[in-house]
Order: C-alpha cells, then sequence, then structure tokens
C-alpha cells in the first residue's frame, strides 16, 4: 500500500509564533509541535552548511517512530561545484550525521540552479554517485576528509533503501532524455509548484513521487487556497493509487501560510498522525 505524507520545508521560521505555534511554545518543542500534526519534514538546513550528528540524532529523539525526514543535499554540491568532482564532497556531506536519523530517515533531496542546463553526460555521473541504501551511504561517507569539521558519523542500526529526488530549474530538463535518465537511475524527479517560474515536470520516475508546493500565485509567499489544495489532492490519490508512495513539502513559508496549507492537504488526503488517546 502506498504511503502518502503531507509536511513542510522546515520548521524554525520565527514568523510562525505565536500563529502555528502556540504563544509561550519553547523553540526547542517547535520540531516536536510539527510532529504532533504532519509525518515529514524537510531539513533545509543542510542545504547551506553541513551538520552535526548531535543534531540529526536530537531531531530524531523529538519525532514518532512513524515520522519521516527528508534532507536536502548540500548547495556546495549542486550550486558550487554545479556536480562536477563532488565525490568527496558527497562523502562530506554523508558523513556529517544524515545516517544518524536513523530510521526516520527519508529522501535526499538534490536541488539545481537555474543556471544548470541538462547535461546528460554529466547528470548521469552524479546519479551513479549517489547512494541506494544506508551501507554505500555509510561506505560513501567514510571517505570524506577534513573539511568535515565535525566528528564523522558512519554508524549504520540496519541496512535501509536510500531514495533520492531531483528538483530541476533550467527548460531544458523538458528533454524526454532527461525522464528517461532519472528513471533508469530510479531518482524521482520533483514536482515543483514554482508559480510558473520555472517548469513543472510532473512524469513519476521512480517509485517515489516527490512534491514541493512553492506558491500558488506567487513564489514563496501565496498559499493554496481550497480549491488549488483539491487539486494536489486528487494527484496524490492518482499516484498514490499507482503504486507510488508521495511526499508533499509545502515551501511558502514567508507569510506563514505553509503549515496551515499542510494541515488542510493533509486532512483532505485523510494522512496526518494517529490521534493520541485522550
Amino acid at each position: 500500500m502506498a504511503d502518502v505524507r503531507v509536511g513542510i520545508s522546515g520548521w524554525r521560521y520565527p514568523s510562525w509564533r505565536g500563529a502555528f505555534y502556540p504563544a509561550g511554545l519553547p523553540q526547542r518543542r517547535e520540531l516536536e509541535h510539527v510532529a504532533q500534526r504532519l509525518r515529514t519534514v524537510e531539513i533545509n538546513g543542510s542545504f547551506y552548511s553541513l551538520q552535526r550528528p548531535e543534531w540529526y540524532r536530537r531531531w530524531a529523539d523529538q519525532t514518532p517512530e512513524d515520522f519521516l525526514f527528508a534532507v536536502k543535499g548540500g548547495r556546495f554540491v549542486t550550486h558550487l561545484k554545479r556536480l562536477r568532482g563532488v565525490e568527496t564532497p558527497l562523502a562530506n556531506f554523508f558523513a556529517s550525521g544524515v545516517l544518524a536519523l536513523g530510521d526516520r530517515l527519508g529522501p535526499v533531496l538534490w536541488q539545481l540552479p537555474p543556471t544548470v542546463a541538462f547535461d546528460p553526460e554529466l547528470l548521469d555521473a552524479f546519479l551513479a554517485l549517489l547512494p541506494r541504501d544506508t551501507a554505500a551511504a555509510a561506505a560513501l561517507a567514510a571517505r570524506h576528509d577534513d573539511r568535515l569539521k565535525a566528528p564523522a558519523w558512519l554508524e549504520v542500526s540496519a541496512g535501509r533503501p536510500l531514495r533520492h529526488a531531483l528538483e530541476v530549474r533550467h527548460e531544458s530538463f523538458r528533454d524526454p532524455a532527461f525522464a528517461a535518465l532519472a528513471r533508469r537511475h530510479g531518482v524521482a524527479v520533483v514536482v515543483a509548484d514554482t508559480a510558473g517560474r520555472w517548469p513543472m515536470l510532473d512524469e513519476p520516475t521512480a517509485d517515489l513521487v516527490y512534491v514541493r508546493l512553492h506558491g500558488d500565485a506567487e513564489l514563496y509567499t501565496s498559499g493554496y487556497e481550497g480549491p488549488a489544495l483539491d487539486r494536489w489532492a486528487e494527484r496524490v490519490r492518482r499516484w498514490a493509487a499507482s503504486g507510488r508512495d508521495v511526499v508533499v513539502y509545502f515551501d511558502n513559508d514567508a507569510l506563514g501560510r505553509a503549515p496551515f496549507d499542510a494541515l488542510a492537504l493533509a486532512e483532505r488526503l485523510g494522512v496526518g498522525p494517529p490521534r493520541a488517546d485522550p
């Protein structure tokens, strides 16, 4: 049976305090508050810099057993190195503590900048480097270099599959060869709603459909009203009916709409966390 989850991109937003987060809620309990209402969240601090094992471990401990984190891959790999010569940076990323999430570890998201066009050979080489299970990720992590300042985390309690998703932002990726390449590697092409700024590709390429909703009318700002949420709910149901797992993350955080839109879509789909007994 397909697994469907709806969540948000990140959770530490000061503007959400007193709105989504109750007034007086300590910052250290914000993730716990999210996990009581939704079943997944994207860690996006990992995009900007390498995190630390103790932080991943703490985040895992603050969430229930059925919760999943998506982890956003580092911009050093995607935006600065632009996928070239990235084996060691990938090792550093996986050694930084990603595996400390244990059974809370969900898909890894890789987001390319709008200036990176489709290069079949380059992309094929990059996708081939990505570890497909946690044991392979630990083996890759062992090849980290001294740019990793925190102690490396190389422990894997149990081997688990590791899935990847790729978000692209250049028109050249509309090439059918891109979808075929992603399908051959079993990598999900992100279905990204960017209010028309960048292409939305919605052809499933893996057993996972990864959706990022950045804004219905205005990028990162506008919310999703009832009719729009109804349309997205229907699409999610179709993907799930085809046997694919689906994760949806709202990234329209500028005005604090993301958590409320996520709750509304989760309610439509009936995929919120189980209610605790009174």
